[in-house]
This record gives structure tokens, C-alpha cells and sequence, in this order.
């Protein structure tokens, strides 16, 4: 067979180009680039890591900040109600207050409506006394023919209203 013959003739050097492409490649690729490829992926990798724990670091700081000015609001929100507080009760100190002057002056002006009131009364008591006084000395004059002082009727007039 000549095709195994011919085989056998050119298997050797078939091998041995075969090696020395293997070895090429070996040598160009194995340990000419792949360190470099390992190297720029081991790189990657590090750089990859390092954001990776500058991003959480500042995801950290991030929520102490957030912390530390929830915190901060709720001291300014509980330092706004407390000075609210303090004007509400202020605030219904001076109404009281107002309210206390207001009330006086009220009673100050009741007790001299109050005081009017009893000085009409008595002046219109007057005046019902002096005109009953003057009614009973006329009727007296004309029914009885009496003259009657003025004195006496006023008098007179004085007791029926006391009595009732």
C-alpha cells in the first residue's frame, strides 16, 4: 500500500512541524501574552474590588451622614416645638392677661351703669313721690276739701310705698 508507505515518510516530519508550532505557540502565546492577559484581568480584578469597597465606604459615610441629620432634624424639630410651645403659652399669658384688664374694665363699667341705674331709680322715685304727694293733696282738696301740707303727703306717700 503505497499510501501507508507514504504515510510513514512524511509522519516524522509532520511531527516534528508539529512541534515546533506547538513550541511557537508555547512560547509566544504561553508565556509572552498570557501573563500579560492574566495580569490585565488580575488588574481588572483588583481595580473592580477596590471600587467595589470605595463604593461601600462611601455607601457607609453616606448613611452616618443620613443618621447624623435625621438626628439633627428631629433636635431642630423637637427644639421648634418646644419654642412653639412657649409662645402658645405666651401667647394665652397675654390673653389672660387681656382678658383679666378687659374683665375689669367691664365690672368697672357695670358697677357705674349699676350705680346710674340706682341714682335713675331714686330720682324717678323722687319724682313718683313727689307726684303721688301732689296727686294725694289734690284729690284730698277736691274730694274731701282738705288742705293737706305738702310735708304731710310726702309723708304719707313715703309709708304706703315702704308698706307696699
Amino acid at each position: 500500500m503505497p499510501q501507508i508507505e507514504q504515510l510513514a515518510t512524511t509522519y516524522s516530519s509532520q511531527v516534528f512541524w508539529l512541534l515546533v508550532f506547538f513550541g511557537i505557540v508555547f512560547f509566544v502565546i504561553g508565556r509572552g501574552m498570557l501573563p500579560k492577559v492574566v495580569s490585565t484581568m488580575d488588574g481588572r480584578d483588583k481595580q473592580i474590588a477596590d471600587d467595589l469597597a470605595a463604593a461601600e465606604a462611601a455607601r457607609a459615610a453616606a448613611d452616618a451622614e443620613e443618621e447624623a441629620w435625621r438626628v439633627q432634624a428631629n433636635q431642630q424639630r423637637a427644639a421648634a416645638q418646644a419654642v412653639i410651645a412657649a409662645a402658645k403659652a405666651d401667647a394665652a399669658k397675654a390673653t389672660e392677661a387681656s382678658l383679666a384688664v378687659a374683665a375689669d374694665r367691664i365690672d368697672e363699667t357695670v358697677t357705674a351703669a349699676e350705680a346710674r341705674i340706682a341714682a335713675a331709680r331714686a330720682a324717678a322715685l323722687g319724682e313718683v313721690e313727689g307726684v303721688a304727694a301732689e296727686a294725694a293733696q289734690d284729690i284730698a282738696s277736691r274730694i274731701a276739701g282738705l288742705s293737706i301740707p305738702a310735708a304731710e303727703a310726702q309723708a304719707a306717700v313715703k309709708g304706703v310705698l315702704a308698706n307696699g
